[in-house]
């Protein structure tokens, strides 16, 4: 994979900030040690970051019996009712089942699950729908299945899903291999693990080391992302009907005027104003998982990566509309398709699947792909090496990086910007020997965001741009010896889709957070 052009423009000029209170994503999900599965379907309102209540339908736990949270993370919690729903963790090949109870008003009818991409071996209770068996109001359903193969999947309601989706009746299903390739033991993030830089250890969020069991599937972190919007029309046509009818079941009978019996919202046409990742909309989703002001919202969406990790993209399109997503700071190599592997078909040991400039989410579709960043092909050491000659060393391995040492903190520097610090031109454009065009460095940026200085590291505030340093002495906001990373915008590319009911900024956007190997990256949060 090559950086693209613009990572360059983003990195320096953007998006290096330090951010003092990192908000991580990993892929938090309930696993069952009976390999059975409670979810209620209930009514509740989320929230958006224009202070909009919404009023939506979605999937909880009616039981948390031998439910277990995993990764185990502070606060962690199974409503019985959240957007989207838990994401379930199962292993590949082992039978499960999902007890659905119709926990809806009885206006809103029948509700069921589809389990795309799964085998369905049994079906219990409830009553025959058009696509599957339906819970009928109070009722249950249970459904019996198994996952042939590992990978992602997506779950949602098979029952009136122009309105029950759309109302958050969706979630996610992470299919864990049957068993990982033992190379996998050894990524890149173990050997950082492993070492204390004078910050402390990291934990290990990963559910397995392998996507797949494939040697090609290796990972170092993961994050899974649901791509959903709203149309507030819809949501507030169901209330007011809801409503509606339970004033009229609360006085008198007339049998002229008979109250309504169901639900009669109009779908079409579909006018989404909202935008959410992970059931929240940007800055929201920016806010640490089960944080206790999202209690319906309970999953944020904020990668966070040291340099050369391999990192593990879970992502799935819910609802109808497609969803360019640009991840900026490398292409994503697309590992597999609803759990199918995209392997070439004269060498099964080599994955087949593109490099995606853009991921584009497609109404229920799951993708699982690999991102990494390493500052490759910068033309500037992102580490800052050569500043008052500080003497690292940096020597290439094959592939050209330095990974001869993991207990440095410039632990995957690509040695050919080594020692090219951005203060010998810090002016100017690549051909001319420069990084880029900057700014007036002491105007750049502002806040206790910007930790005045373009490297990676725990020494980098003490790197400043030019004569001045940046910050003034002094008046450092952030603590020097904590994060100092590059923040990468990762965002929708359609722009109606980065607003919050049409204001900027909002939507589907989210920051990608790089940190040198030094800083400890707490995924709980």
């Amino acid at each position: 994979m090559t950086n693209k052009k613009n990572v360059l423009q983003f990195a320096v000029v953007s998006a290096l900030v330090l951010l003092a209170s990192a908000a991580n994503a990993a892929a938090p999900g309930i696993t069952s040690s009976g390999n059975s599965f409670e979810l209620r379907a209930e009514e509740n309102y989320i929230t958006q970051p224009d202070g909009t209540s919404v009023y939506s339908w979605g999937y909880g736990c009616s039981s948390t019996d031998g439910i277990s949270f995993a990764p185990a993370m502070p606060n962690a919690k199974c409503p019985t009712m959240q957007i989207p729903g838990p994401t379930l963790v199962v292993t590949e090949g082992v039978p499960f089942s999902v007890t659905l109870t119709n926990g809806l008003p009885a206006a809103a009818g029948n509700t069921s699950i589809l389990f795309p991409g799964l085998r369905v071996t049994g079906m219990t209770g409830g009553a025959p729908g058009l696509l599957t068996r339906e819970a009928l109001p109070g009722g249950a359903v249970t459904y019996t299945l198994v996952a042939d193969s590992a990978g992602t999947r997506s779950y949602y309601s098979g029952t009136q899903g122009d309105l029950q989706i759309e109302m958050g009746l969706y979630g996610a299903i992470i299919v864990l291999p049957s068993a990982v390739p033992a190379s996998c033991n050894n990524t890149s993030n173990d050997l950082a693990r492993a070492h204390d830089f004078g910050f402390g250890t990291e934990i290990d969020y990963r559910h397995m080391h392998a996507a797949y069991n494939h040697a090609a599937t290796c990972y170092d972190r993961e994050y899974l992302f649901q791509f959903s919007e709203i149309d507030l029309r819809i949501h507030q046509q169901a209330e007011e009907q809801l409503q509606s009818i339970a004033a009229c079941n609360g006085v008198p009978a007339d049998a002229d005027r008979p109250c309504p019996t169901t639900l009669n919202v109009e779908t079409e046409p579909y006018h989404p104003s909202y935008y959410m990742i992970n059931g929240r909309s940007m800055p929201d989703d920016m806010d640490s998982n089960y944080a206790m002001q999202y209690p319906h919202q309970p999953y944020n969406g904020n990668p966070h990566m040291h340099p050369g990790e391999l990192v593990l993209l879970r992502v799935i399109g819910t609802g109808r509309l497609q969803h360019p997503f640009h991840e900026h700071g490398n292409h994503v190599r697309v590992l597999a398709r609803d759990g199918n592997l995209m392997l070439s078909q004269t060498d099964q040991d080599k994955l087949a699947g593109p490099l995606l400039f853009t991921t584009t989410t497609t109404p229920g579709q799951a993708m699982d792909g690999i991102f990494y960043w390493t500052g490759k092909g910068l033309n500037w050491d992102v580490f800052g090496h050569g500043y008052a000659g500080d003497g690292s060393v940096c020597t290439p391995d094959a592939n050209g990086y330095f990974t001869a040492d993991p207990t440095a903190q410039n632990y995957y520097e690509w040695c050919g910007d080594h020692n090219k610090p951005l203060e010998n031109k810090p002016f100017g454009l690549v051909g001319n020997g420069g990084p880029v065009t900057l700014p007036d460095p002491n105007v750049l940026a502002g806040g206790p965001w910007y930790g005045g200085s373009p490297y990676l590291g725990p020494e980098a505030t003490g790197r400043a741009v030019g004569a001045t340093p940046i910050p003034p002495s002094g008046t450092v906001a952030n603590d020097p010896t904590a994060e100092a990373g590059f923040a990468f915008m990762w965002h929708s590319h359609n722009e109606r889709e980065l607003t919050t009911n049409n204001a900027f900024p909002g939507g589907m956007m989210m920051m990608m957070l790089v940190d040198p190997r030094a800083f400890v990256i707490d995924e709980a949060k």
